[in-house]
């Protein structure tokens, strides 16, 4: 009988799916190669010892297993509860074979010279001491040189093979009370939150007075991750980065635009060919999905974009447009072509035809919609019927 075949081995994994971990990408970095894989199974050994000390284990199949051999270094990055499209991607679930999976956030070199991720919510930087195989895993004690920690986060929990974030039990939780059904908690993409959310919010109070909303505000994987441990109701988001939890209803489609200063020689043109843009510095994006996004753009038509800067702020990329220092591609448009700080900006269609990003309505399968949540899902759906023209047509030059 295979190992595989035992029901004894099936029942330990069944039940060890009810542990809840945190998680955290490890990386390691030198003469045998980058590598990074994803992780649940870390622990504390001491930190009694003349340096702290903690293990991983690592499938022996790994790639990280020989580069953390080779390299004699690891860094183990725990993660933030917004951050489960960090973990998806090292493990394997989110870009086709091939893809550099170090592209899904920004990163920063370690003491060791591993790879830590930049807002990580901890990161243990590691010199390998020991190293032995257990069964299927090799297991890996390190010593730590340096720990770095960033608070105001809490960490991405994997329990019941899904993700979740910590709550802390507060008096209704406690108490059994209900949620009262007039409350309102809304997840929303940062970028298109500021141009859509308070007309929303407005209109939604004025038919129903009664109703108290809260909103969270965020990147793709923290309204996830919102939706998915409860913190809110229902969200508006793009239709990436998904999973089985969550349930979509697409509301529009947001077809990327150049982002050009009013002075530029090509804001003259009715449409941008991207292969006019391809020389140009570009200004990206840098919040998944959204980098993804535009970089898979530039992949459909097999050209390499010339990226200049890198900002997760949608207001820094349309500052840096406006004083001339590149151009960027977007889909939320603004109702002004004036940036912050008063430099003009144009926003023009692309002659080319590539995949436009999709505006969704998302909630949580099998979780029953409060009547609140059912207004506010009505009223997205007539909001953005009357939108989509402005959404797929409009020519910023005309405002």
């Amino acid at each position: 009988m295979k190992a595989s075949d035992d029901p004894g081995r099936e029942r330990f994994i069944s039940g060890m799916s009810h542990a809840a971990n945190t998680v955290s990408v490890v990386t390691t970095d030198g003469p045998a190669g980058r590598s990074g894989v994803t992780v649940s199974a870390m622990s504390s050994v001491s930190a009694d010892s003349e340096m702290p000390t903690l293990l991983i284990c690592v499938h022996h199949l790994s790639p990280v297993c020989g580069g953390i051999l080779g390299n004699r270094v690891f860094c183990v990055n725990l993660l933030r509860d917004d951050q489960s499209f960090v973990a998806d991607t090292f493990a394997g679930r989110v870009l086709p074979a091939g893809e550099d999976k170090f592209s899904c956030t920004m990163w920063a070199t370690g003491k060791t010279g591993a790879p830590v991720v930049v807002n990580h919510l901890v990161a243990f930087d590691c010199e390998l001491i020991q190293n032995f195989r257990v069964g299927s895993h090799v297991i890996f004690v390190g010593q730590v040189v340096e720990t770095i920690i960033h608070d105001g986060h809490a960490p991405l929990i994997y329990a019941n093979r899904g993700y979740g974030t910590p709550l802390r039990l507060d008096e209704a939780a406690v108490t059994g009370q209900v949620d009262e059904p007039n409350n309102l908690r809304i997840g929303c993409f940062f970028t298109f939150a500021p141009v859509y959310l308070p007309r929303l919010i407005a209109e939604l109070e004025r038919q129903n007075q009664e109703i108290d909303v809260s909103f969270i505000v965020g990147h793709q994987g923290q309204v996830l991750e919102a939706l998915r441990s409860n913190a809110c109701d229902i969200a508006l988001s793009y239709d990436l980065q998904l999973d089985r939890q969550i349930r979509i209803e697409q509301l529009a489609e947001a077809k990327p635009y150049v982002l050009l200063p009013a002075s530029h020689e090509l804001a003259s043109l009715e449409r941008v060919p991207m292969h006019d843009l391809a020389k140009l510095p570009m200004i990206l994006l840098q919040r998944p999905p959204s980098e993804q996004y535009f970089l898979g753009l530039y992949r459909e038509l097999g050209i390499e974009p010339n990226i200049r800067f890198r900002t997760p702020s949608f207001e820094m990329v349309r500052g840096l447009v406006g004083r001339n220092l590149g151009y960027s591609l977007l889909t939320t448009r603004p109702a002004t072509n004036t940036t912050h700080d008063g430099c003009s900006v144009v926003a023009l269609p692309l002659a080319d035809e590539v995949s436009p990003g999709r505006i969704v309505l998302a909630t949580v399968k099998d979780r029953e919609l409060k009547l609140a949540a059912k207004q506010f899902a009505s009223l997205c759906r007539k909001f953005f019927t009357k939108a989509s023209e402005g959404l797929q047509k409009h020519d910023s030059r005309e405002n």
